[in-house]
């Protein structure tokens, strides 16, 4: 049976007490607190940098951090979320003119590597790359902005990456990403997901605990065995 994981997005957070907000989300049972990195020219927005991460670390939060970087030349990022305290650094195929090269210099810098793909890219863009990644993470929004729809027909491409990771017999996490609550989860864990990163689905519940516990046995009624 696959393991489960849950990650918190912090970019639904409420900022002024990040910290107080990352302590009750790990509480509450989350696995990893997951950064949205947006640069204003891949995705068009803009939220945080390896700052922010490093001063949860010095603040004493010692909970596993994944960084999704949305930005253009993601190996520039990679060396300082290092020396920040991240633990693992996704990015997007088409950011960069060297896959390979990047997942490696994450690899070289201690972390778990990443590949994440948009709702419009298809899986052929990763299959080659896919021995070389920690996590694969399906984006089921278009990035961005928190708070959008999940997109209905991620659930094929879920099945489809699923399917992939089983055939080859890889020991990857497939992840996904936009959109997750406890009314949608169920489909997306049977479709094959095990990664979920949840941002407003969690923040903006009145009980995290309750509503992590929630997410628990919605994904246990609909995960394959």
């Amino acid at each position: 049976m696959r393991k489960i994981q849950i990650s918190a997005s912090i970019l639904a957070a409420d900022f002024s007490k990040l910290g107080e907000e990352i302590e009750a989300a790990m509480k509450a049972g989350v696995d990893w607190i997951h950064f949205d990195v947006m640069d204003h020219h891949f995705v068009p927005n803009l939220s945080f940098g390896s700052v922010v991460c490093k001063s949860l670390r010095k603040a004493g939060v010692t909970a596993p951090i994944d960084v999704h970087l949305m930005v253009e030349k993601p190996e520039q990022y990679i060396e300082s979320f290092a020396k920040a305290g991240a633990n693992l650094v996704t990015f997007h195929p088409e950011t960069t003119g060297d896959v390979l090269g990047c997942l490696h210099h994450i690899r070289s810098h201690g972390m778990q590597t990443g590949l994440a793909l948009n709702p419009d890219r298809p899986l052929a863009e990763i299959s080659k790359y896919l021995k070389s990644i920690d996590l694969l993470l399906l984006m089921s929004v278009f990035p961005g902005f928190a708070g959008q729809s999940f997109i209905e027909n991620s659930l094929e491409k879920i099945a489809q990456a699923r399917q992939l990771i089983d055939e080859k017999r890889l020991p990857i996490a497939l992840g996904i990403d936009g959109g997750i609550k406890n009314s949608n989860i169920s489909n997306v864990a049977a479709a094959g997901a095990d990664f979920f990163v949840i941002g407003s689905g969690l923040f903006h519940a009145q009980d995290y605990h309750q509503h992590i516990q929630d997410i628990r046995e919605k994904i246990s009624g609909g995960r394959a065995t």
